[in-house]
């Protein structure tokens, strides 16, 4: 019954009928799990307490990347994007890779997907430039720039749970890999869109837009600084994002007048996209009995072993074809128990949950949304053009990845 209810919940989060949220599935699979004992009490009790944090911090960061949205980060960055890269369709795409790498490493993969991509895809149509190449830009930075910080997607949280690492520590680890991941995906569609960024550019007046507000750039930055600083304050960086959540929503409840405060509220509850963080806690009971039954067995009989090169780049591999059979959060979810021992396991199979859904619509949940942005947006996705992609994007960039990452963990005396 377990492998049917996850099923059940994947193709519900794949299909969304009536754009239904995830939640509406998954809550009651997981209520089934609960009620019928497939999972201990004990064991879904000590799953949520253990989640608990991650959600706080999924929320937090969720409501943080929506108030720098409103209060026109994104769109400040664009124009100055437009300002600066609009006789180039390269350098416009140069400055597109740049913006949408420190938008889902701080801000997480939501924000990228979300409230980067629209922007983006407007840039390049006021350009004159075909915004094919910037949509999928967004879309495969989205997943691949994601490896370089815990806060940058929800695998990473789930996994950075386990490791017994601080932020700075997997900060330092993951830069170079996540350089060279990052580096390996322009060169892939700088040449696989040429064409397109080649086009004539019509010149345009730059948009003036206004510059966002210094307490809002305020929050943001003593955010980021609170996550580097959180293992010496002794304070786990869900709080810090709670904190820092807290600080916007004050911000914002101070600009309004009385009687607009409540929905004020609303909104930026409505940011936290609550039916998300009831999918994902749902989500993790309904993978609990797979994970302590004979699925989980079989997936740590088979994963690989050791800390060789070898052994790192097998679990790069196997974590990424796991993420395109049964999306990467449910992987990610069944792979923690298995890597918790093993920090550069743990990252290399980080390398792979994020890279590898670049490859299939329903590696992750984050290139759904997408579709959906760029449907609403008439700029549809094209399967052939994605999956062209992924083959020359994702092998390279495992591949890649985990020879940087071996190299980062050498350097630093980490294996």
């Amino acid at each position: 019954m377990a492998y049917l209810l996850l099923a059940a919940v994947l193709i519900f989060a794949v299909i969304r009928p009536w754009d239904l949220p995830e939640a509406i599935a998954a809550v009651p699979a997981a209520g089934i799990v609960v009620f019928a004992h497939l999972s201990p009490w004990s064991t879904v009790a000590e799953e949520f307490t253990e989640l608990t944090p991650t959600l706080i911090f999924l929320g937090a960061i969720l409501v943080l990347a929506w108030t720098a949205a409103e209060e026109g980060v994104f769109t400040y960055a664009a124009d100055l994007m437009l300002r600066y890269g609009m006789k180039s369709g390269q350098r416009l795409f140069t400055l597109t890779f740049v913006a949408a790498s420190l938008s889902t490493a701080f801000l997480s993969i939501d924000a990228t997907v979300v409230l980067l991509t629209p922007i983006v895809i407007s840039t390049a149509v006021t350009s004159n430039i075909r915004p094919r190449p910037f949509a999928y830009a967004c879309n495969h930075l989205s997943n691949s720039a994601s490896v370089l910080l815990p806060v940058s997607n929800l695998t990473n949280l789930l996994l950075f749970a386990q490791l017994g690492i601080s932020f700075t520590t997997f900060g330092m680890i993951m830069l170079g890999p996540g350089l060279v991941i990052i580096f390996i995906e322009y060169l892939a569609l700088s040449w696989f869109f040429s064409n397109d960024l080649h086009a004539p550019v019509m010149s345009r007046p730059a948009r003036a837009s206004r510059r966002p507000s210094i307490p809002v750039l305020a929050i943001l930055a003593s955010t980021i600084v609170g996550f580097t600083s959180s293992q010496f304050i002794h304070v786990p960086p869900a709080y810090v994002a709670l904190a820092g959540a807290l600080g916007m929503t004050f911000y914002r409840l101070r600009r309004v007048g009385p009687g607009q405060r409540s929905t004020t509220l609303w909104s930026m509850t409505r940011a936290a996209n609550p039916e998300f963080l009831a999918f994902v806690a749902a989500l993790s009971i309904v993978v609990l009995p797979l994970r302590l039954g004979p699925a989980g067995s079989v997936l740590e009989h088979h994963f690989p072993a050791g800390e060789t090169l070898l052994a790192l780049v097998l679990a790069s591999g196997f974590a990424a074809l796991l993420a395109n059979v049964v999306n990467n959060v449910p992987a990610a979810l069944m792979l923690a128990p298995i890597v918790a021992h093993s920090p550069p396991l743990a990252l290399a199979a980080l390398i792979g949950l994020n890279v590898g859904p670049n490859l299939t619509y329903t590696g992750s949940l984050a290139t759904l949304l997408w579709r959906r942005i760029l449907d609403s947006h008439d700029h549809p996705a094209d399967v052939l053009v994605f999956t062209r992609l992924g083959l020359l994007t994702v092998p390279a960039s495992l591949l890649g990845g985990t020879l940087a990452l071996w190299a980062s963990l050498h350097l630093l005396g980490r294996i």
